[in-house]
């Protein structure tokens, strides 16, 4: 009986191929997607993918790549260089850099043979995260360039193995490829992924992805295993058939998996017992152990190099002559222990070459390594790849700490210039438990042991992991001596993290760092001080200490100025501006900020700084058509610079606000959609979800508005906690919703915060905050018991502190249509005529010219209420009609129902084709709930909340809410007067 290595027809898994083909054909489509595959060692993932991709046509095109195992710190971007390596081969390295366009700087960064050399041609790579963000923008570019003219299947294998760095690139694309001919397929081993694992928080994640499916393979059953075990004996050549005891013993043994089925048929162990394996281990080493020694050799000094090992490579570890290495590799391909793959021998599973591994002698593992590590080392000194990891994992292997220690100190760089931040952290790490074993560790790093410390933390923190970077911040103080020249950096790093993990504390380290600067006049040393300064004046801002943000920012611009960095200079002016704008000086902040983009001199930083700050100043002085032009524009340079996912969503967002103010509520909810594609950091995230609540408030899409305020109210807390602007604009919607919901106590909750704020808010976020603040207040007077705290004086000392805060933000621009508002919903219920006179002025300063769109149909609305409250039915069927209609036509949903609700209770015919006309009595009540109908009797009665709750056994809280909602829905002022407008008073 003759056997194949293995199957020539892949055996249970059409299903599985089904499924990828289904996902191929809705990325053909438009549709990208992304497959993740899972399943035990030797289930068939791999042999999947190859009859997958066997079948693709022409037509598409596939990138595939294989996780490297380097153990803790795998090489960054192994697998994803792998596949573009194999890109630029296809077709050239021009084509990839077209395609990538603005972008093509970080991919040289990534793959520096493929630069050209052409001068002025890249544009800088940018430090910290933005560079991540750039580098992963140009890969998703480069994909969505050349999926317009073939799909595109990108593979990724082991993912059990995968680096910190191309983990997130994944994260990334699976969000960011909305608009691309792209399938992601990704492969791992279950049992390799356990609690701990990065990858296993990576596939929960995906699970709540749309666009990504997942999929485990299964074990073959009985049957499977039978037609496995015909096509592997070579039934279809010889007649024979295996033995239905054969194939039993097969089943057991194997236990469905295909793989041992393959190795079991190929050593003849499926017949008796005799012969057979003990163990797993032994399974895997029998086609090994019947090798010659010299292939055996081979074969241990290929697993110390990994499942894959290039000819070149192997030539250059091989102590024999190429006619001894040939015939060594001939006979394990023949024995169906390695294979062949392009100019690489790569194991016929990786199953097999871990038990090699296994299976070497101690002293013969580090010889091994010790050679991978010298090619390394040659190749590196006569090539443009970057190998330190490499190095620095087979000498760390050979147990030479003092070679593996510089090129652990150059895999850190290496990493650090292609922004694979997390390698690098992990590599710094590694570096600095090395230190102590490496004799002048400091001559041989270029540095001293803080400094590395200090980068390691930065890389920790650009990589996301603030809090082990702020542990060796601290860590590396503790170290460091109080009069070193490194304190003031640490110091300022320490500020930093703390700022990234939204915790208190960034503006007294930076005082104290500006501190331990005094008297250093050397040139380097005053222009980190200035870019010291720039920091404090920017948390000064945010925290909205404007006086103070102005003095640190004059001091950091002068200094700037003199020591002629004109980044620093234009970002000092850009902050003093906007801080002077915000403590009255409107005009001059204005003007400023645009001193501060001609002083920026074309610098892509300096700029994206200019148009994030100025397009949320022309949004919040009432300029909305100006805001969206400026956030947009400085949105499509962003894009440009490969900077989307960082400055680009936050320009994103300044650009949403004015577009919903402006009532182009489909252009901001896909600039919102795009953006939360991106995957960005929390702190951006924030205002994106604040605003898609404020939205959906405004449309009437209550229940939505809600559940997503509980899910993101933990993030929204921790951004509040810094940044003076969250808190105002997070807690107006948060006030709105409530509102809108019958929560009034938790309305006045969220207007608290505003009284208790002890610096002067912005006045722009404050306006409308206090317009929601006044509606509160008001609606707490109409239902007494609703807010307790307000029952004493009738909420008359939280209007005075109200009314107090807006004569001290009424020098800015917009105060006097806010003001309206705000009058016109405190004026006394019981006079109609004030009202109307109140809301007729509203209306008119809602007409002005780039007034947020949903303010008119309110302005009419709450006119005709009090038209309605006044007794002249007709010019409040004029009011609610015309707010009807401006509400519709503006996209303004929460008015167009709450018009509806009004009318009809009132008996008006108002709306699409005049509304059902209302008659008087009880019947008026049929648009209430059940228990609402209770309630209202029952205040018929003259009953208190309390009296309520106690008559109807809940509680007095409840019952107020049930009030407020039915005096909103019959459009009342007061309970009598809807009492009597539901015709309840007999």
């Amino acid at each position: 009986m003759t056997t194949s290595v293995s199957s020539p027809e892949m055996v249970g898994r059409q299903a599985d191929l089904a499924w990828l083909e289904g996902l191929l054909v809705a990325a053909r489509e438009g549709a990208p997607r992304t497959a993740v595959l899972g399943g035990e060692a030797g289930i068939g993932k791999t042999r999947l993918l190859q009859e997958f991709t066997r079948g693709l046509g022409g037509d598409v095109r596939v990138l595939a790549g294989q996780s490297v195992d380097l153990g803790e710190v795998a090489a960054p971007y192994a697998p994803v260089k792998a596949a573009l390596r194999a890109l630029v081969a296809e077709v050239g390295a021009e084509a990839v850099l077209a395609a990538v366009g603005p972008g093509r700087s970080a991919i040289t960064a990534l793959l520096p043979e493929v630069a050209t050399g052409e001068p002025g041609r890249d544009a800088p790579v940018p430090g910290g995260a933005a560079a991540t963000g750039q580098l992963h923008e140009a890969i998703a570019v480069l994909l969505e360039t050349l999926s317009r003219e073939r799909p595109i299947v990108f593979v990724v294998e082991d993912l059990h193995w995968i680096d910190a760095a191309s983990l997130a690139l994944l994260r990334f694309l699976m969000r960011a490829l909305t608009a691309s001919r792209v399938l992601i397929v990704l492969t791992y081993r279950t049992e390799d992924v356990g609690r701990g694992h990065p990858v296993r928080a990576f596939l929960t994640e995906a699970e709540r992805d749309r666009g990504v499916d997942r999929r485990e393979i299964t074990r073959l059953s009985r049957a499977q295993v039978r037609k496995l075990a015909r096509l592997l004996t070579g039934e279809a050549t010889d007649g024979t058939t295996p033995a239905e005891a054969m194939i039993e013993n097969l089943f057991l043994r194997s236990e469905g998996v295909p793989f041992f089925v393959e190795e079991l048929i190929g050593i003849d162990g499926c017949r008796d017992e005799s012969g057979l394996p003990d163990t797993l281990r032994d399974l895997l080493l029998v086609r090994y152990e019947r090798l010659s020694e010299t292939a055996q050799e081979l074969l241990r000094l290929i697993s110390t190099g990994g499942v894959r090992v290039s000819h070149t490579l192997l030539s250059a570890v091989y102590v024999g002559s190429p006619a001894e290495l040939d015939a060594a590799a001939r006979e394990a391909v023949v024995a169906g222990v390695l294979t062949i793959d392009g100019d690489d021998y790569a194991f016929r599973h990786a199953l097999v070459r871990e038990a090699i591994l296994a299976d070497l002698l101690p002293g013969e593992r580090a010889r091994f390594h010790a050679r991978y590590a010298e090619a390394y080392e040659l190749a590196s000194a006569t090539g443009t790849r970057r190998l330190a990891a490499e190095i620095s994992f087979h000498w760390l292997g050979a147990h030479d700490a003092v070679r593996a220690f510089p090129a652990t100190i150059q895999a850190m760089r290496e990493a650090r210039a292609a922004a694979a931040y997390a390698s690098a952290a992990q590599l710094g790490e590694r570096a600095i438990s090395l230190w102590e074993v490496v004799p002048d560790a400091e001559r041989v790093a270029g540095m001293g042991k803080i400094e590395l410390m200090g980068r390691t933390a930065s890389h920790l923190r650009n990589a996301g992991e603030s809090e082990r970077s702020l542990a060796l911040v601290r860590a590396a103080l503790a170290e460091c001596p109080d009069d070193d020249a490194q304190v003031p950096r640490l110091l300022r790093d320490q500020a930093l993290v703390l700022s990234s993990l939204g915790r208190p504390g960034s503006a007294e380290l930076l005082r104290e760092a500006l501190e331990r600067l005094e008297g250093l006049d050397d040139p380097v040393s005053r222009e980190f001080r200035a870019t010291v300064l720039i920091a404090l004046a920017g948390r000064l801002m945010i925290a909205g200490d404007f006086g103070a943000a102005v003095g640190v920012a004059e001091e950091a611009l002068a200094l700037a100025t003199e020591v002629d960095a004109p980044r620093a200079v234009s970002v000092a002016k850009n902050i003093l501006s906007v801080s002077r704008a915000e403590r009255g000086e409107v005009a001059e902040g204005l003007e400023g900020l645009e001193a501060a983009r001609e002083l920026a001199r074309g610098d892509g930083s300096a700029l994206l700084r200019y148009w994030t700050n100025a397009s949320d100043l022309h949004y919040l002085v009432g300029a909305l058509h100006q805001a969206v032009r400026t956030a947009e524009e400085g949105l499509a340079r962003a894009r440009e610079q490969g900077l989307e996912r960082s400055s680009g969503v936050i320009l994103a967002s300044n650009a949403v606000d004015p577009l919903f103010a402006l009532g182009d509520w489909a252009r901001a909810d896909s600039l919102i959609e795009r953006a939360l594609g991106l995957d960005p950091p929390t702190s951006f995230t924030v205002y994106l979800i604040r605003a898609r609540i404020w939205s959906l408030v405004w449309r009437g899409e209550l229940d939505e508005a809600s559940e997503l305020y509980r899910a993101s109210r933990p993030e929204m807390s921790q951004v509040m906690s810094l940044e003076m602007q969250a808190r105002l604009a997070v807690g107006r919607v948060a006030t709105e919703l409530a509102l809108e919901t019958g929560d009034v106590a938790g309305a006045w909750r969220e207007v608290a915060q505003l009284i208790d704020e002890p610096l002067l808010p912005h006045p722009g976020y404050a306006l409308p905050y206090l317009w929601a603040a006044a509606r509160v207040l008001a609606e707490a007077r109409r239902v007494p018991d609703s807010v307790p705290e307000l029952a004493g004086d009738g909420g008359r000392e939280a209007e005075a502190a109200l009314r107090d805060l807006l004569v001290r933000v009424s020098f800015w621009p917009t105060a006097s249509v806010w003001a309206a508002f705000f009058e016109a919903e405190l004026v006394d219920p019981a006079d109609p005529d004030a009202r109307r006179q109140a809301w007729n002025a509203a209306r008119e300063a809602a007409s002005a010219p780039e007034t947020p769109v949903f303010l008119e149909p309110y302005a009419l609305l709450r006119l005709g209420e009090a038209e309605l409250a006044a007794g002249d039915r007709t010019a409040a069927r004029d009011g609610l009609q015309a707010a009807f209609e401006l509400a519709d036509a503006r996209g303004v949903g929460l008015v167009r129902t709450r018009v509806a609700e009004i009318s009809a209770a009132a008996g008006l015919a108002v709306g699409d084709g005049g509304g059902p006309r209302r008659p008087t009595g009880s019947d008026a009540a049929v648009e209430l709930t059940a228990r609402e109908r209770q309630v209202l009797e029952l205040i018929a009665e003259g009953l208190s909340n309390k009296q309520i709750g106690e008559r109807l056994f809940i509680s007095g809280k409840t019952a107020s809410v049930h009030v407020s909602a039915i005096l909103r829905k019959l459009g009342a002022a007061t309970r009598t007067e809807a009492a009597v407008r539901a015709g309840a008073v007999r």
